[in-house]
């Protein structure tokens, strides 16, 4: 029998720099962390986690294997927003059908941060 699947509850972000990250995604997202002890820092982003943990990896050694998508109410307004402090748009704003649209970008530690417009999209 099939495990009963809550669903995600945690995306987590490995940085070379934890309080640097701290700070961005602090400024990023509008919010401090709720939890803040080595090795891990956790926020709350509308009853979902966003995990940070040390890493050394360099960003031009990380594998894009995993994308989270973010919901935003205005996708050009929130790749402006993380573009502003210094993120890297990788994805420009694509429709990608109905009206859904999404966007990608990298954090100063080369992660990918994946942004989307999704009315459709409704929690239980």
């Amino acid at each position: 029998m099939a495990p009963n699947i809550l669903g995600l509850r945690t995306t987590i972000y490995k940085v070379a720099e934890l309080d640097k990250a701290k700070a961005w995604y602090s400024e990023a997202f509008g919010t401090k962390p709720y939890f803040d002890e080595a090795p891990y820092v956790g926020f709350n982003i509308a009853g979902y986690e966003l995990g940070l943990m040390p890493d050394e990896t360099p960003a031009d050694e990380k594998s894009d294997t995993v994308l989270t998508y973010w919901g935003v109410e205005d996708i050009e307004k929130a790749v402006a927003h993380f573009e502003a402090l210094g993120a890297t748009v990788v994805e420009k704003p694509t429709n990608v059908g109905g009206e859904i649209v999404v966007a990608g970008i990298t954090d100063p530690w080369g992660n990918m941060v994946g942004l989307i417009y999704n009315p459709e999209f409704k929690l239980p």
